[in-house]
């Protein structure tokens, strides 16, 4: 997300905020030397470091130098009994993504390009394990076309010994001189024994697939592990990688809606529905397609109930000549292809399938965090990441709050409107509220204005590292007139400045949020 600049960046700033703290030092809240103050404190930079650290955020948003580690996994982990190991499936994945990768500070330097190759190693493991190596899988990272980095944890698993019901994936980073870099935690796993085989109700939902929500597709030959084929895209392509998976949205779809048309519909998946599978990183998306239950190696035409985690399907595409039993979705090797199904001899309402069309369907989670290490001059971990889920506005005009709702906050973060600092109180682990900056802070001539002023919202930690956010914050100023040199005509009596002179005394703005995700 670039931010929209609507004034010279060198112009002095105006009024930080609308409700201003006093200059003496007896009148701020106290603080430790971190920057930290106890929950319900209005906080702010101290006056000496805040041109610093504008011109850092500046160069922050302008250059883009943020570094983005995406952790995918799926959502339920069967668990293993005695000495078998049931390897996650598919196996949780790490991207580093962003240029700050590449970028390495040098002291009294200007950041300079990063030696080629991976510049950090990771390790991981389940919440609440000893960290031994015997729990623990080194990551060894490499670099793609895109120029992500990618790591993949193929042998965790969770043995009968561990009782928990759900856990989470640790993700620990390290520098490649043994700094640490930080721990990053996976969304919550849902731990079950085997793959319902039950006919799912919508009373208990927990394993329910619904609309719009994410999901990965594997075949696995004759049920062996090395076999494991994973739906996937590359170069714009459907294919079958034995290394990478891919997350897919699945939507419910209308037959009567044409190709590039799906409007979202809401409602838990049923075998013998119409979806689509939407990529979730590039946007290609398959026909649309019939999913069919599989038992067997047959497909089960008349099967009407939810989809759960883990069960075997199959998807068929339509237009079939009637009586036909269909084309599925096949792989072949590396490719996706189509399978022509026959017709089984002893019942009439399945399709003979062959193993390369028969897929296991799991629901998939992701959870991303973004920062950026140029402006900080310590050298701690960048964990915990702050990760902002929605934004509330109270008030309007003169002063408006923004209350951020979230997660990982703590009292050394402060709100950043574009390279404006707000004034910013700590309430919990998951709310902070900020006063939104004066529109004049964003430059001299903002009573001119006539089209909205957008910013990005970000924080940063009190000792300068920077945590960009999806999240944007417009102004949307009144309308009013320019004053006119001496010596112009006056307008006409039907000219703009009719409505301009109705607002002559107008408030100083009104604010509007847009949410860019």
């Amino acid at each position: 997300m670039d931010p929209i600049r609507a004034t010279d960046p060198s112009a002095p700033p105006g009024p930080l905020t609308h409700l201003s703290l006093p200059d003496s030092s007896e009148a701020r809240p106290q603080s430790g030397a971190d920057g930290r103050s106890l929950p319900g404190n209005w906080t702010r930079s101290s006056p000496e470091r805040v041109p610093v650290l504008r011109e850092g955020v500046r160069q922050c948003l302008q250059q883009r130098c943020e570094q983005t580690v995406r952790i995918l996994h799926a959502k339920v982990a069967q668990k293993s009994y005695g000495n078998e190991k049931r390897f996650f499936c598919p196996p949780p994945c790490v991207y580093l993504a962003g240029p700050g990768w590449r970028v390495k500070p040098v002291q009294g330097q200007a950041h300079q390009a990063a030696e080629t190759g991976p510049t950090v190693c990771g390790y991981m493991g389940l919440d609440g394990a000893s960290g031994s190596a015997a729990e623990t899988q080194k990551l060894n990272f490499e670099e793609q076309p895109d120029s992500r980095e990618f790591g993949c944890a193929k042998t965790l698993y969770i043995s009968d010994a561990d009782k928990r019901k759900h856990f989470r994936l640790v993700l620990r980073l390290v520098h490649r001189g043994g700094r640490e870099l930080g721990t990053f935690h996976s969304r919550l796993i849902k731990v079950i024994s085997k793959p319902s085989q039950k006919k799912q109700s919508l009373k208990n939902t927990d394993l329910c697939i619904s609309s719009g929500s994410k999901v990965s597709l594997f075949n696995r030959l004759r049920s062996q592990t090395v076999s494991t084929r994973y739906l996937s895209v590359e170069d714009g392509a459907f294919v079958a990688s034995a290394r990478q998976w891919a997350a897919f949205t699945l939507h419910l779809a209308d037959e009567h809606c044409s190709q590039g048309d799906f409007p979202p519909r809401e409602g838990y998946v049923r075998y013998g529905s119409l979806v689509r599978l939407v990529c979730t990183v590039t946007g290609v998306t398959l026909p649309p397609m019939i999913i069919r239950k599989v038992a067997k190696q047959c497909a089960l035409l008349d099967v009407d109930e939810p989809i759960s985690q883990l069960h075997k399907c199959a998807f068929q595409f339509p237009g079939d000549p009637p009586g036909g039993v269909g084309t599925y979705l096949c792989l072949a090797t590396d490719k996706v292809v189509q399978f022509q199904a026959s017709p089984c001899p002893k019942e009439a309402n399945r399709a003979l399938l062959n193993d390369s069309s028969c897929w296991t369907i799991i629901g998939t989670e992701s959870v991303e965090f973004s920062f950026s290490t140029s402006l900080a001059w310590t050298r701690e971990p960048v964990t915990p990441v702050p990760l902002i889920s929605t934004l509330e506005l109270s008030g309007g005009g003169d002063v408006a709050t923004l209350e951020l709702h979230g997660e990982n906050f703590h009292a050394g973060l402060k709100v950043w409107f574009g390279d404006v600092e707000a004034e910013t109180m700590y309430r919990s682990p998951r709310s902070l509220v900020c006063v939104a900056p004066d529109i004049a802070a964003f430059g001299s001539d903002w009573r001119w204005l006539r089209t909205p002023i957008t910013v990005p919202v970000s924080l940063v930690r009190a000792d300068g590292l920077f945590y960009p956010s999806a999240f944007s914050f417009t102004y949307t100023p009144e309308y009013s007139a320019r004053p006119r040199p001496p010596g112009d005509p006056e307008p006409a009596p039907d000219a703009d400045a009719l409505l301009e002179s109705i607002h002559h005394e107008f408030t100083r703005t009104n604010f509007h949020l847009f949410i860019q995700t």
